[in-house]
């Protein structure tokens, strides 16, 4: 549905199971596999798919920190790792790389070995940081 009728391209059909991630979506503000849902059973959820990520024409902080330090190469595997980054930086500004391993676990990468993922997601938690506390220091 996402991709072949409403054309949001950045949504990938991957392994069709639910076992790469690379159908990710946030659905009602957490990351699912959009293989899973039936479209119909979506009827009224607030759905961003990766093309809803960005703010005007800046990148959303997730995706920047993951274009800086080559989180991706192919691009296939971008849904699942920016969903799940976000929503583990929602939760815990200052990730171990247990917790960024374990929560990127469901995503499968077919081109970077993982390590600039997880240096992405650090480099997005440290603007995260910075950015709440230049908000915080603003009079």
């Amino acid at each position: 549905m996402l991709r072949e009728q409403l054309r949001l391209k950045g949504t990938h059909a991957g392994c069709l199971n639910g076992d790469c991630g690379a159908c990710t979506v946030e659905f009602n503000g957490k990351p699912i596999k959009s293989c899973l849902v039936l479209a119909a059973t979506a009827e009224g959820a607030e759905i961003t798919t990766l093309e809803g990520v960005a703010q005007s024409d800046e990148l959303d902080p997730v995706q920047q920190a993951f274009w800086d330090n080559d989180g991706f190469q192919c691009g296939f595997c971008v849904p699942g790792q920016i969903f799940a980054t976000r929503w583990l930086l929602a939760r815990d500004t200052e990730p171990t790389d247990e917790a960024i391993r374990e929560t990127l676990a469901g995503n499968i990468c077919r081109c970077t070995g993982y390590q600039t993922i997880v240096e992405s997601v650090r480099a997005a938690a440290a603007s995260l940081r910075d950015a709440a506390d230049s908000a915080v220091s603003r009079p």
